[in-house]
């Protein structure tokens, strides 16, 4: 969750503002004819990706700078190259984003992305231009247009958890409006394409791959620790499914598609993978959530710079984003935001309301209660929308942090189980200038195998307090017996500004 802006205050934010957003990653191509995949990228793209290119760097955190971010963009232009695309290198645009999650996405016009999380995932150069070379894949294809077309509907996918909008909302307009809204600020959206688009994206990568010299088998080892990401991350959260919705999934089924890559690329020319100067370059790259969007430890979430914390319930998990914190679980989910704020919380909260419902829904609060949180002013309404066969309450929970700016949890539970969040309301308080000064962020720390080293040795180092074995593991690429090599790199977790 950012930093309050002078921008987020004076302009409509997450919700309202985040609409056109999902136009752009459907592909924003009503009509015409689409371009074959030798044809340099057209006029009309190049204009779409720049209209919306500045809207993807703020859901995502925004842009990084420096060495790394070169690197990667030297890396991308350079796979770019061999798609065969006039003048590749000048047409692409190469992004290294500021975000915590798992994801790589392109968009029409030659902008592809990849987040700072992903690429500490990576273990050479190899699997970084094979990620790149997948989305200028979907580019050079123009899947994006081609979903347009056809006018499939796309899956934008957010934090649902295990209950799945289906379950929750159903398939009324109120329970679509709902989901769609609570969606826009999980940082996670993304065209879900088919899997044939997939598996010619990933036989695209591979080619590219081919033709730069790389090992080719650099796409299924990447698609192969993604997976095991995603079963990691479901069994820290006490989840009984690993499709968090990141890269892996948003790009299909990561695990079935492992063997697939490594058969295609069996037998093709190409060896370098340039491992130790990836790790190198990747040396000191922010881990996890970046403290000036907040950060999560374990059910609690610490936002060191608006000087506020909560704890999320038992069994429920959090994923973070530059605009909002969602909280997801069995049996509800909520999510963390703000928005314009003139001193009055009922008017702020009956306006929550009303954005969730959409233009075509009167969602209004039954009522509107004022109290006070570990004293900070609030008030909280709730209302209950009937859903096809089912009914949920969404409730509205809102804190007043100053004359001009108020924080508010937007949640939605089963009809009759809204006081499933209560202790999630209650936990939210201040916190001081010497809790916020010992927030510290997590960062690679690419380190040289010495001889007598273990995993468990290593894996020590990890600043975590939980999973470090698996979490070393899965961070290197390296499997349940896999051992080390006394002089080689390997990545571990550590603290440090």
């Amino acid at each position: 969750m950012a930093r309050i802006t002078k921008a987020m205050i004076t302009k409509r934010h997450l919700v309202a503002g985040a609409a056109p957003l999902a136009l752009v990653l459907s592909g924003c191509m009503g009509g015409g004819s689409i371009p074959s995949a030798s044809t340099p990228i057209t006029t009309t793209e190049a204009q779409q990706g720049a209209e919306y290119h500045p809207q993807l760097l703020a859901q995502f955190g925004g842009a990084m700078t420096g060495s790394q971010a070169q690197y990667v963009e030297q890396v991308g232009k350079n796979i770019a190259v061999q798609s065969g695309l006039g003048n590749a290198r000048e047409s692409f645009t190469v992004s290294l984003l500021n975000s915590p999650v798992n994801n790589a996405f392109a968009v029409p016009g030659g902008y592809i992305y990849t987040t700072r999380q992903l690429v500490t995932l990576m273990n050479n150069e190899a699997e970084l231009a094979g990620v790149m070379g997948h989305e200028v894949g979907h580019v050079a294809a123009r899947h994006s247009q081609r979903r347009q077309q056809t006018a499939q509907r796309n899956s934008i996918l957010g934090v649902l958890g295990a209950i799945g909008s289906s379950i929750l909302l159903g398939d009324s307009g109120v329970g679509e409006t709902l989901s769609r809204s609570f969606l826009q600020g999980s940082q996670l959206l993304t065209l879900r394409f088919s899997r044939s688009q997939e598996t010619q994206a990933d036989d695209l990568g591979i080619q590219y791959l081919t033709q730069a010299g790389y090992d080719p088998r650099a796409m299924g080892t990447v698609l192969a620790s993604l997976a095991a990401q995603n079963s990691l991350d479901a069994q820290l959260q006490g989840r009984d499914n690993a499709t968090v919705p990141e890269w892996a999934s948003t790009h299909p089924d990561p695990a079935s598609r492992v063997q697939r890559a490594l058969g295609a690329a069996q037998g093709l020319p190409g060896t370098v993978t340039n491992r130790d100067t990836f790790l190198q370059r990747i040396d000191g790259l922010l881990y996890g959530d970046d403290p000036e969007q907040g950060v999560i430890e374990g059910r609690n979430f610490i936002h060191p710079e608006l000087r506020l914390t909560f704890a999320a319930p038992q069994g429920f998990y959090m994923v973070n984003s530059s605009s909002a914190v969602s909280v997801n679980g069995q049996s509800g989910q909520a999510q963390l935001t703000l928005a314009p704020y003139n001193g009055d919380l009922d008017s702020y909260i009956r306006r929550q309301f009303t954005e969730l419902g959409g233009e075509n829904n009167n969602l209004t609060p039954q009522s509107i209660e004022r109290t006070t949180v570990n004293g900070i002013p609030a008030a909280y309404g709730q209302a209950r929308v009937n859903n096809g066969n089912s009914q949920v309450d969404v409730t509205i929970f809102a804190y007043e942090f100053a004359s001009n700016r108020a924080y508010h949890f937007a949640a939605i539970t089963p009809a009759g189980r809204a006081n499933t969040f209560s202790s999630m309301f209650q936990s939210m308080r201040r916190i001081s200038a010497s809790e916020a000064a010992q927030v510290i962020p997590r960062r690679l720390d690419v380190v040289t195998v010495q001889r007598g080293d273990t995993v468990a040795g290593l894996a020590r180092r990890m600043a975590y307090d939980d999973g470090q074995v698996a979490r070393f593991r899965v961070l290197n690429g390296l499997s349940a017996n896999e051992g080390l090599i006394a002089g080689q790199k390997v990545k571990i977790v550590v603290r440090g500004r």
